[in-house]
């Protein structure tokens, strides 16, 4: 019984490390510790426990007032995930993000039901810049990314309960090959988003994301389409 709870708490703790990462990736500015905790259902000083060990490694960091933000060493660790496709997509990206002037980025499927940024690219010269961190997570039913791979997945792989509304609209977007969103992931975005399928590689998508849009969405899609083709062709698929 003392093994077994032991075995528990361990996987309770490993757990709400990656959760404490998943919710300051999702978080659009840094978050204080009592915000953390409140996100994470925990009392301070459990919250506090947690972010010792994952400073240590280098995985948080906190402002000047002592706010929470990923760290630095999550960029070893994503270094190494996909490292093929991410090298094979960056230039394919960051020339649509030059040439479109807006943010592209790279998703991908993870857990099943979530589309998780693996690399994105932000324009030399642009207005207005949208960040748009990797590691950031959103259901697929929801978000241009999200929905471009739903396109590309067989109906029976859908995660539960997907209403008849959103089935119409991925049907249409399987007709026209791409996906559209807005103001549905972060407010005040739009995204146009075209799936990308690799031998080896989980379901995924090239799309960009902005405030507005200074070109119709088909002609966007036509671009992403380009990239994801290159893509393929360096993959040698």
């Amino acid at each position: 019984m003392v093994a077994d709870d032991a075995g528990r708490t361990g996987s309770q703790t490993l757990s709400r490390g990656i959760r404490v990462l998943e919710i300051l990736a999702d978080a659009d500015r840094n978050l204080t510790i009592d915000e953390l905790a409140s996100e994470l259902g925990v009392h301070r000083s459990v919250a506090y426990r947690l972010l010792r060990t994952l400073e240590d490694h280098g995985l948080v960091t906190r402002d000047a007032a002592g706010r929470l933000a990923l760290g630095t060493g999550l960029a070893a660790l994503a270094s190494g995930v996909a490292r093929d496709l991410q090298h094979l997509a960056l230039p394919e990206l960051n020339a649509v993000a030059n040439e479109l002037g807006m943010t592209c980025l790279l998703a991908v499927l993870v857990d099943a039901d979530e589309a998780v940024t693996l690399v994105s690219a932000s324009p030399r010269q642009s207005v207005a810049v949208v960040s748009y961190r990797p590691g950031h997570r959103h259901p697929i039913t929801r978000g241009g990314p999200g929905k471009a791979i739903l396109t590309s997945l067989p109906d029976s792989a859908w995660p539960a309960g997907v209403p008849d509304e959103l089935r119409d609209e991925i049907a249409e977007s399987r007709r026209r090959g791409y996906a559209l969103s807005h103001d549905e992931v972060v407010p005040s975005l739009a995204s146009v988003a075209v799936p990308l399928m690799l031998p080896g590689q989980p379901p995924a998508s090239i799309a960009v994301i902005h405030v507005s849009f200074s070109r119709p969405e088909a002609e966007i899609a036509e671009r992403l389409q380009l990239a994801a083709e290159a893509v393929t062709r360096a993959y040698g698929a």
